[in-house]
C-alpha cells in the first residue's frame, strides 16, 4: 500500500515538470518583466496612452515675460516705453531707486484735438470757399489764420500727450506732464492703502481705464490717473510691487543672469 502511494506520487510530480504540448519553454514572469538578456527590457505598457496636454493651458515650455511674471499674449502685455529711463525720466530718479518701467497715456486722452483738427479743417475749406466766391480775402485770411491756430493748439495738446508719463520704480509711482509747466507728482509704495481701477463701456472696448490711489496722508499729490493703457496688467505690476518686491527682484536678476550668458 504505502508503494502505491509513492509511484503516485512520482507520477504527479512527472507530469508538473513536463512541458506544455507546443510551447518551447514555460512563461516566466521575471524574463516578461526583465528580458531574456538579448533584447532591451520592455519600456513600458503598450496600452497606455502618451499624456495630453491640457487644452487652452500653460505648459512648462511657455514663454513668460521677465519683466511682468504673465504670459505673453499678444496685445495685452504691457511693455514699457523703454527699457531703460530716458533722459526725461531719468533726471528724476535718484541714484538708488530701481526703475521698472514707463508708460504714455492711451490715445484716447488726445481724441478731442484730434476730432477738433478734424472738424476746423472741414470748415476752413467750406467756408474759404464759399467766401472766396464772393471775394471776401480778408475774411479768408482771417478763416486760414484761426484754423493755423487750432492747428498749432493741437500739435501742442498731441506733444504733450508725448512727453507725458507714468512711471514705477520700486519705491514710488510718479506722473511727469506739461510742457511750460512742468508738473511731478509722486506717491510712495509704502503710503499706498488702496488702489483700484475704473473702466467705463468705451475703455474696456479700447483697453484702457483710470487708476485711483488712495494714501494714509491727507494731501494726495496723485489721486486719479486717467486714460492707462491696459489697465489690469498694470495693475497687478505696481501691486506685485507692492506685495512682493523680493519675487520681482529675483525674477529680473534671473533675466540678467540669462542675458549674461547669452
Amino acid at each position: 500500500m504505502h508503494r502505491d502511494e509513492a509511484d503516485r506520487s512520482a507520477d504527479d510530480a512527472r507530469r508538473d515538470t513536463e512541458p506544455i504540448p507546443g510551447m518551447a519553454h514555460p512563461p516566466n514572469l521575471a524574463d516578461d518583466l526583465l528580458g531574456d538578456g538579448d533584447s532591451p527590457p520592455p519600456s513600458g505598457r503598450a496600452d497606455i496612452p502618451p499624456p495630453i496636454e491640457p487644452a487652452g493651458g500653460y505648459s512648462d515650455t511657455d514663454d513668460f515675460d521677465t519683466a511682468t511674471g504673465l504670459p505673453h499674449d499678444g496685445p495685452r502685455r504691457v511693455t514699457s516705453v523703454e527699457p531703460e529711463p530716458s533722459a526725461y525720466v531719468a533726471r528724476y530718479l535718484f541714484p538708488t531707486e530701481k526703475y521698472r518701467g514707463e508708460w504714455r497715456r492711451h490715445w484716447i486722452h488726445i481724441i478731442v484735438p484730434i476730432i477738433v483738427l478734424i472738424v476746423a479743417t472741414f470748415l476752413m475749406g467750406f467756408v474759404s470757399s464759399l467766401l472766396a466766391h464772393y471775394k471776401a480775402d480778408i475774411a479768408v485770411t482771417v478763416v486760414v489764420l484761426l484754423w493755423v491756430l487750432s492747428l498749432i493748439w493741437v500739435g501742442w495738446r498731441a506733444f504733450d500727450w508725448f512727453q507725458d508719463r507714468f512711471i514705477l520704480t520700486n519705491k514710488r509711482v510718479m506722473l511727469i506732464n506739461g510742457l511750460i509747466t512742468r508738473k511731478v507728482a509722486m506717491m510712495p509704495l509704502l503710503r499706498v492703502t488702496d488702489m483700484k481701477y475704473q473702466q467705463s463701456p468705451l475703455g474696456r472696448m479700447l483697453n484702457y481705464g483710470t487708476f485711483v490711489l488712495e494714501s494714509a496722508g491727507q494731501d494726495q499729490a496723485l489721486r486719479e490717473v486717467p486714460h492707462l493703457p491696459n489697465p489690469n496688467e498694470l495693475y497687478l505690476r505696481v501691486v506685485e510691487e507692492m506685495y512682493e518686491p523680493e519675487a520681482v527682484e529675483a525674477r529680473l536678476g534671473e533675466s540678467e543672469a540669462d542675458g549674461s550668458d547669452a
